[in-house]
């Protein structure tokens, strides 16, 4: 076998490059079906469940033994050393001026902010950003596919997805160090702390779910408008959105919608000390 038959990763990423080229730069249309339902509640009870039983008690046990200052500089921490994973997905995109300020934050949040722990780079005019694989693939127009909850992850698409092995396997720093290191399990501390850190910011946002006469549509319709957003860098098309929402749809009546928010509300009193949400 000669050198030049051999397939190295490097090879294997310039083959992928081109043909993310080939593909276009169409971003794809939005999905606002969801043909896979019935499996998807499925497994949102399932991650409801778990997170009830396990992922949630340990979230409110790390605040109650953290300080805010404390858990701003662990968060922080984390954002900065995940940092590759935008930076790279910047790059594959074609985007090289927010692939370079990603690295100009990356390099003063790791040094200035010793370590990421603090983050000047933010007063120092480097906005913060955000890039995966997923939104890699839909900017050179790879359709969404149907809306997917995934066990012990939450929602995504088909096409979203492919961030978890891609970016985890190539770009992200905590997988690296847990695949190279071997500590009894401790090497998986990393990535067990950020994720307990991620569930502890979405503590503040559970009254908004919970006040969903339906949580499992809030969240699939909460999570598609995020993406949108990210996709379009904070600005996506009006036509866009309004069909996101439903509004290009002859047939589309607020007023139902309403009805059916205030008559889950009937049913579902406020808990004590949440304010009801009541619509108007």
């Amino acid at each position: 076998m000669t050198p030049l038959s051999r397939s190295t990763p490097l090879s294997r990423w310039l083959a992928l490059i081109a043909v993310l080229f080939l593909a276009g730069c169409a971003i794809a249309q939005p999905r606002t079906d969801d043909p896979l339902e019935k499996y998807n509640r499925k497994v949102y009870k399932f991650n409801s469940a778990l997170d009830k039983a396990v992922i949630r008690p340990v979230a409110v046990g790390y605040r109650k033994v953290t300080n805010p200052p404390v858990r701003r500089s662990v968060s922080d921490f984390f954002t900065n050393i995940r940092m590759p994973i935008t930076i790279a997905n910047d790059l594959l995109q074609a985007r090289p001026k927010q692939a370079l300020q990603g690295s100009g934050r990356f390099l003063i949040n790791l040094t200035l902010g010793i370590g990421g722990f603090f983050d000047p780079a933010s007063q120092l005019g480097f906005p913060q950003e955000s890039n995966d694989f997923g939104l890699t693939l839909a900017r050179w127009g790879v359709p969404e596919g149907d809306f997917l909850m995934v066990p012990f992850v939450g929602p995504s698409t088909v096409r979203d997805i492919w961030r978890l092995p891609v970016d985890s396997y190539f770009f992200d720093p905590l997988s690296y160090y847990s695949r190279n290191n071997s500590n009894h399990g401790l090497q998986y501390a990393p990535q067990v702390l950020y994720l307990i850190t991620l569930r502890e910011r979405a503590l503040g946002a559970e009254s908004y779910l919970e006040s969903a006469y339906d949580p499992y549509v809030f969240l699939r319709d909460a999570y598609r408008q995020r993406r949108l957003y990210q996709l379009y860098d904070g600005n996506p098309p009006n036509a866009i959105i309004n069909r996101m929402q439903g509004l290009d749809n002859k047939n589309f009546d607020p007023e139902q919608l309403l009805e059916q928010q205030r008559q889950w509300e009937k049913t579902h009193p406020a808990k004590d000390g949440q304010q009801p949400q009541t619509s108007p």
